[in-house]
């Protein structure tokens, strides 16, 4: 795993990685982001996430390197994406 390559379909965007997820209504994305949550804390890395409507938009930075992309920002974007697959049952390649 190249952890120095940004994963596919995120942009970087103020020392940030930046991903919009989308869903076929509130209640999945909702479900999505609790979901998440325990495969995010056991990272102990928490991200910058929205939701509106069907949408949930993620940004991940590391604070405590300067508020800079790092490895770790990039391993819970991978772990995002593999989530989604499951969610959804659709695999992310954008």
């Amino acid at each position: 795993m190249d952890l120095t390559a940004k994963p596919l379909g995120w942009i970087e965007v103020d020392n940030a990685l930046v991903k919009v997820y989308v869903f076929d209504g509130f209640v999945r994305a909702i479900a999505f982001m609790s979901s998440a949550a325990p495969l995010i804390d056991a990272m102990n890395h928490h991200p910058e996430w929205t939701n509106v409507y069907n949408r949930v938009t993620v940004r991940l930075t590391t604070h405590d390197a300067g508020h800079t992309v790092t490895d770790l920002d990039r391993q819970l974007a991978q772990v995002l994406d593999r989530h989604y697959e499951d969610v959804v049952g659709v695999e992310v390649n954008q």
